[in-house]
């Protein structure tokens, strides 16, 4: 039992990190029908200059405590990675709406391969460690334990993924968001501006990958260059898996994914002697996503929508 309810931290903990990646590839997919390949080189972004403003602190205040220290990184990341995602869509994708889709995709390749050589000639091709900000005492949840920054993780996956379903269910940007998904030549008919959704849209996805990117850093303790291409990936399988374009589908889609891996490389593992455990782990989820896409292939969420004209 002890092992189960280990194997459900983890795979929460896993889960949040690829769902707040996954929203912000299935959002900027249900504005604009285009995927955003370089969204994980974003988080890349974000974990670097999390890192970078983590060490400013420890060097310039080393007497502030933990909690408030990554709280300003991600306070600081937000913004860095929102300009980012947002020139992103200025220079590389705004032209191309209207190309044939296979333009996009490769232009998003493009976009991945700058950011990871802008990283590297910033910040080295080396893995960096990330600073221990937060304690390492462990804290035991009914047998089971999770660390203090799996925890602070956990709590800022959710109240940033209420929020996000807050803002597009509640506010009037939401409202402009739906209508730019639903047809966006109608909503710009209505007097919505359709460029301002589409810039809001990327600057939102990369707030939640900036999240994500500090987090990520903070909880494996390092971070490099080429860092966002493996989580990328899984947040994008994530967003297909529940239904890509649904933002509640990625939050599952996400969480699925990181219980298949948990429970996969923690139960298959042992009874296989450890052959196929955590350095196969990837095997689990992706055979499900197959699975899932051969029964349903607009994923668990997804709604078969007629395509736009």
């Amino acid at each position: 039992m002890d092992t189960f309810i280990q194997q459900i931290i983890n795979g929460l903990v896993l889960g949040s990190m690829y769902a707040l990646i996954a929203l912000g590839y299935t959002m900027v997919y249900g504005v604009l029908n285009l995927i955003n390949f370089a969204h994980g080189d974003v988080l890349m972004i974000g974990a670097m200059v999390g890192l970078s403003i983590v060490n400013l602190l420890n060097l310039f205040a080393p007497d502030l405590p933990g909690m408030v220290k990554l709280l300003i990184a991600i306070a600081g990341t937000i913004p860095v990675c929102m300009l980012v995602n947002i020139i992103i869509e200025r220079v590389a994708y705004r032209r191309l709406r209207n190309a044939p889709r296979l333009a996009p995709l490769i232009t998003a390749i493009g976009v991945s391969i700058l950011l990871k050589t802008f990283a590297m000639m910033i910040w080295g091709r080396s893995p960096i460690s990330f600073p221990q900000v937060l304690s390492s005492e462990p804290i035991e949840i009914g047998g089971a334990v999770i660390s203090p920054t799996q925890a602070t993780l956990l709590v800022m996956a959710t109240v940033a993924m209420f929020g996000l379903v807050l803002l597009v269910e509640k506010t009037k940007l939401g409202r402009a968001m739906r209508a730019t998904a639903e047809n966006p030549r109608v909503a710009g008919l209505m007097g919505v501006d359709t460029n301002k959704v589409v810039v809001a849209t990327f600057g939102i996805g990369a707030a939640l990958a900036a999240i994500a990117g500090v987090m990520w850093g903070a909880n494996y303790s390092s971070a490099q260059f080429a860092m966002g291409f493996v989580p990328g990936l899984k947040a994008f399988s994530a967003a297909v898996l529940g239904g890509i374009g649904n933002i509640y589908g990625a939050m599952v889609g996400g969480i699925i994914l990181g219980l298949i891996e948990s429970f996969g490389a923690g139960y298959i593992g042992d009874l296989t002697d450890g052959m196929f455990g955590s350095n196969y782990q990837d095997i689990f989820a992706f055979i499900v996503l197959i699975i899932v896409l051969t029964v349903r292939p607009s994923g668990i969420m997804g709604e078969r929508v007629a395509d736009r004209a």
